[in-house]
């Protein structure tokens, strides 16, 4: 099985691994502890089989490159589900950045006009400030400015600034909020996060869909930073946000609340829309389950908000009457469960 050389290094060294194949017979992992009995000539050698070891570890790695692969795909299917969302929200986003951007070129427009006018009169005031007698030239002036309209030039300018740099702020506020959804999260690590600014942020994007049939209510309690991905609980909030709406056929309001105590925070968003079935309630996070119309969802978006607050240590809490409407509440720790580090051995 093993050469004399084999055995005369593993008595040398106390330990010896290796392969080992025994006449008509498969090979084998073995490990050798062999030394010399104290106070005594003999040697004493101990031999473990390992070959089960090597399998093991064989399907452990095999394992690690199968979660590995999971997570992956898990991953590419939150992305897509984003984009689904974004794509579905398109319309609405162009519009809410249209509008403003079609007022600040009217604006541009006539700031253009304004200052052709102002340098005009400026002009009236260089001629006459240059001519042989500037006081002569007063009522030329003064018909100047009344002609040009002056007056009316200078009370508007301020608000026709004002507007234009409002819409700027909207459209960026509005790119910004999209960049912040659309970011990969998994090579992110957990870090506190304002979950409020990403409600409104959420909301922000969301808005044009909701905005001509929902009476928005908002009753915040403060929140302490939580520690979380925070592109990933956008996501969920966006799901129920849309959900929300959707289930509100006509008009009725969405009430978004929040609160915390020493260890968790939660986050409401109650419609008052048709509510779920009782025998759809059990359901609700199955992937491809919902209550929705065909096409009007794929089905994955609870199923995935589940996911993201499992993976937060959190739970997602449901509440619904038919015909009243439906309460989603989000509760999340404040800060992450930590591993336990492995006793030590004796």
């Amino acid at each position: 099985m093993m050469s004399d050389e084999d055995w005369a290094e593993s008595l040398r060294r106390g330990h010896w691994q290796g392969a080992v194949r025994p006449q008509s017979a498969s090979p084998l992992s073995l490990e050798i502890h062999c030394g010399h009995a104290p106070n005594s000539a003999h040697c004493f050698m101990v031999v473990l089989d390992i070959s089960e070891r090597g399998e093991r570890q064989r399907q452990y790695e095999e394992l690690q490159r199968t979660v590995d692969r999971l997570a992956s795909t898990q991953e590419q299917l939150l992305q897509s589900e984003k984009m689904a969302s974004i794509g579905q929200l398109a319309a609405g986003v162009a519009h809410e950045i249209n509008n403003p951007i079609g007022y600040v070129g009217s604006n541009l427009g006539t700031l253009q006009d304004y200052s052709t006018a102002l340098l005009a009169l400026v002009q009236k005031y260089h001629e006459a400030m240059f001519s042989e007698d500037p006081g002569a030239r007063r009522d030329e002036l003064l018909q100047a400015r009344q002609r040009l309209d002056i007056d009316y030039i200078v009370g508007d300018l301020p608000n026709l600034l004002k507007e234009s740099r409002e819409g700027i702020e909207r459209v960026t506020k509005i790119v910004q909020d999209l960049k912040d959804f659309s970011r990969v999260g998994r090579d992110q690590k957990m870090q506190p996060a304002d979950l409020l600014q990403g409600l409104d942020s959420t909301l922000n994007i969301v808005w044009n869909d909701l905005k001509y049939k929902i009476r928005l209510e908002k009753h915040y309690g403060s929140l302490p930073p939580v520690e979380c991905l925070a592109s990933e609980i956008n996501q969920v909030f966006l799901n129920l946000l849309l959900n929300a709406g959707q289930a509100i056929e006509q008009r009725g309001t969405i009430e978004l609340a929040s609160g915390c105590d020493d260890q968790e925070a939660w986050i409401s968003i109650t419609d008052s829309g048709c509510g779920i079935p009782p025998e759809a309630l059990p359901h609700l996070f199955d992937p491809f389950f919902t209550t929705k119309p065909i096409g009007r969802g794929t089905g994955l978006g609870l199923a995935i908000s589940y996911g993201i607050i499992a993976k937060h240590h959190g739970r997602i809490d449901v509440s619904s009457r038919v015909g009243q409407g439906s309460t989603f509440r989000v509760v999340l720790p404040i800060r992450q469960p930590r591993a336990e580090p492995p006793a030590p051995t004796v």
